[in-house]
């Protein structure tokens, strides 16, 4: 059987990561205890993280003409992408994000999209008989909107998958709402969705109702530490993780949606894929940065036998 292939439309950017105690407050400037360069942006973390548990995948993307965003085309084909439709945009920088990380291991981030915000409807166009012929395409929200609303909808026009990762949290109109199939928010994504402030098992159902009431067939709400918020034709319930000391949790919410789909594309049931992509995002978190931190399957596998 042909493995089904797997198109994740996205950001690029480089991390620049400040580790500190805390994060400072207006004004104040705070001393790091280490800082590093790492490859970053939702989309890349997403479709590395697919690539590297066993994804056929394609990523449609921008870097800069600059060296990093050469360097990061190096890496992503490393990983296992077919980086043909990630083209340098002329002119343009490579996204940057800049992250402070505190001692609980939580972050804030600042991002210049540069060369993300090249990815256009015409670009999109250009690679659009990689949409047409996937079986499932994964977006987030660091690309231009009107770019992912047309994907949704190419894809939805041919029978390819459509899966958003709504982040970041802003809100979004229904048209495009209505053409997902599989929606991942976390809990302040889902807020921002819904309106509903999902704090315990009986909001995130709340704001599941409403996300399935917008035409969602399968929403998967992220909550971090208690697991996630299943909810699809009758099968209801909280899918716990797994418990590991986190070192940071960058990029943890990229693993899970990149492993997930590698398990969904494989055929595993939903609850399967879940556990899958739960034990992908467990590793991420026990190791810095973005991309550095996204394990490989034979890792996911060990993970989940031992």
């Amino acid at each position: 059987m042909a493995i089904k292939k797997l198109v994740v439309l996205g950001s690029i950017n480089a991390d620049h990561i400040l580790n500190l105690q805390q994060f400072p407050r207006p004004g104040e400037t705070v001393i790091g205890g280490s800082y590093q360069v790492a490859f970053g942006g939702k989309g890349a973390n997403q479709a590395v993280a697919a690539g590297r548990s066993g994804a056929d995948i394609a990523f449609i993307a921008c870097v800069g003409e600059d060296a990093i965003g050469a360097q990061i085309r190096r890496q992503l084909q490393a990983d296992n992408i077919d980086i043909l439709p990630v083209e340098p945009s002329p002119g343009a920088s490579t996204g940057v994000a800049l992250i402070f990380v505190n001692a609980e291991g939580e972050n804030v981030i600042g991002i210049h999209p540069g060369a993300n915000a090249a990815v256009t409807p015409a670009y999109l166009a250009r690679y659009e008989q990689l949409v047409i012929h996937a079986a499932a395409l994964l977006m987030q929200l660091e690309s231009p909107l009107d770019t992912v609303i047309a994907a949704a909808r190419l894809a939805r026009d041919h029978q390819t998958q459509v899966i958003l990762n709504p982040a970041p949290a802003r809100q979004l109109p229904d048209e495009l709402l209505a053409l997902v199939d599989i929606i991942t928010p976390n809990e302040t994504e889902a807020e921002q969705l819904t309106g509903v402030a999902v704090t315990d098992d009986a909001s995130a159902a709340r704001a599941a109702r409403i996300l399935h009431d917008k035409g969602i067939a399968t929403v998967i709400i992220t909550l971090g530490r208690r697991g996630v918020w299943l909810s699809e034709r009758g099968n209801r319930k909280r899918v716990p993780g797994f418990k590991v000391k986190a070192v940071d949790t960058i990029a943890a919410g990229d693993t899970f949606n990149g492993a997930l789909m590698t398990a969904l594309l494989e055929d595993q049931d939903l609850d399967n894929a879940v556990r899958f992509a739960h034990a992908a995002a467990a590793l991420a978190v026990t190791r810095p940065g973005a991309q550095p931190s996204i394990p490989w399957r034979d890792e996911i596998d060990a993970f989940l036998q031992g």
